[in-house]
């Protein structure tokens, strides 16, 4: 369960879990980083980052996620000299009252903006259409198919008033 955790934690950067959970992911995922982080220092042609893939590999089964890990999340860690990850707690569950948290890397902070200043930037956002657009949109296509009736008919619109019923509801119970 906790290698599951952590190469969760890895590849989204952030989960919610229970506050004694995330407390023992904390020191399996900071030593993961660690061990990373020192195979970047090795000199090139060294089988030091060799090594320290393999030893991180028999932890974390994903090849995705541990490529993830040497390629960028280890690099931001290399002026940094530990204290990898931030628990946050978020309060009780409400099914079995158990205390969660929010466990994530720091440096990868949540920002609403970020998804909205991703699509500004591909292309010029849509405008939506408003009610008043859609009730005029709706308007036209009424008048345009009442000037041709067989076609109102058959699609389920009828002339003239429904009648309504006049019978009262049953007093009492069931």
């Amino acid at each position: 369960m906790l290698r599951n955790q952590a190469s969760a934690l890895i590849e989204h950067e952030r989960i919610q879990t229970t506050v004694p959970k995330a407390k023992e992911l904390r020191s399996f995922v900071e030593r993961i980083i660690s061990i990373a982080k020192r195979s970047l220092d090795a000199p090139a042609g060294s089988s030091r980052a060799v090594i320290a893939r393999r030893r991180v590999s028999a932890d974390i089964a994903d090849r995705k996620v541990v490529t993830k890990l040497f390629d960028t999340i280890a690099p931001r860690y290399t002026e940094r000299p530990g204290g990898y990850t931030r628990l946050l707690r978020l309060g009780h569950r409400r099914g079995d009252a158990a205390d969660l948290a929010s466990i994530e890397l720091v440096g990868s902070e949540y920002n609403p903006k970020a998804e909205t200043e991703k699509d500004e930037s591909k292309e010029a956002p849509k405008k939506a259409k408003g009610v008043g657009d859609r009730l005029k949109q709706a308007a036209q296509r009424m008048r345009s198919s009442k000037t041709d009736g067989a076609k109102a008919q058959a699609g389920g619109q009828t002339r003239g008033k429904a009648q309504k019923s006049t019978t009262p509801r049953k007093a009492g119970g069931s």
